[in-house]
């Protein structure tokens, strides 16, 4: 039999699964948008091994304009490279990316670098 009116259960369970769902939505939401900075890093770490393994063949006025395109359409801006060779071959940079959530606003500093032997 079913029954309608007033139940004994006092709704503590709902608001506790409540507030798990909306700190697990905060959790997620703050780190996709701190994700990303990493991923670009990452991408841009990346390319620069890369450039630094076929250094032997590529000249350096290739790989900058290799790693400034790069550079471009991951962070909208060309980044200053550094690349010097003598035994190896050293390629860095560093730049800065910043997060603006709400109640957090950080500029993370970036220095990757890459050193492959010639």
């Amino acid at each position: 039999m079913v029954t309608f009116g007033p139940r004994d259960r006092r709704g503590t369970s709902f608001f506790g699964c409540l507030i798990s769902i909306l700190l697990l939505a905060a959790a997620a939401y703050y780190g996709l948008h701190i994700g990303r900075v990493y991923f670009k890093y990452y991408q841009i770490h990346d390319e620069m091994e890369s450039a630094a393994r076929m250094a032997p063949s590529l000249e350096n006025d290739v790989i900058y304009r290799r790693l400034a395109a790069t550079s471009d359409s991951l962070l909208g801006r060309t980044l200053i490279f550094n690349i010097k060779r003598a035994k190896t071959i050293t390629i860095h940079t560093e730049y800065r990316d910043s997060v603006d959530l709400p109640f957090f606003k950080h500029t993370f500093v970036f220095k990757p670098r890459v050193e492959e032997p010639l």
